[in-house]
């Protein structure tokens, strides 16, 4: 049942077919799955899984509302239902890619930053070991040894960039 106030927003408005529903229903319960096998495989933390089908759950309910989808369309001045719901799933998918990029780009900087530090202390610490200048125990010089003849058998961390 509609508002009279929703009449005049709802008369121009095509319906969307029931094959372009099921498509988008099928296709949004495939990506729902992808979303929980991938955090049930710990491949995806569940703060993004959580956003991943908070927008999958958006795209059902416009997918079987009809009536809001149609209102929703007519209010943003779209033709057809289906291209709003492939705009709508067009503008979600460009603001996550951004937001991965900026947290892609952070994430960058931190490992640069965390591996100029360790190469700062492993140089730090080799020159002490070299040096002699251990501690007033020797305690030191031998942690500084161990940890050289350790750092031979890994491959050295270089930052990406």
């Amino acid at each position: 049942m509609t508002s009279p106030a929703l009449l005049p927003l709802l008369t121009a408005v095509p319906k969307l077919g029931s094959t372009v529903r099921i498509v988008a229903v099928i296709a949004t319960a495939i990506a729902l799955g992808i979303v929980l096998e991938l955090v049930r495989r710990r491949r995806l933390v569940e703060r993004y899984a959580l956003l991943w089908m908070v927008v999958g759950v958006v795209l059902v309910v416009l997918a079987v509302w009809t009536e809001l989808l149609s209102w929703v369309t007519k209010l943003v001045g779209i033709d057809l239902p289906a291209n709003f719901l492939f705009l709508a799933a067009f503008g979600v998918g460009f603001v996550l890619l951004l937001h991965f990029s900026v947290a892609i780009s952070r994430l960058s900087e931190e490992t640069k930053i965390l591996a100029q530090e360790v190469a700062r202390l492993d140089h730090e610490l080799r020159a002490r070991s070299a040096n002699g200048t251990g501690g007033p125990n020797g305690a030191e010089r031998s942690a500084a040894e161990s940890g050289g003849k350790e750092r031979e058998d890994r491959p050295p961390v270089r930052a990406k960039e």
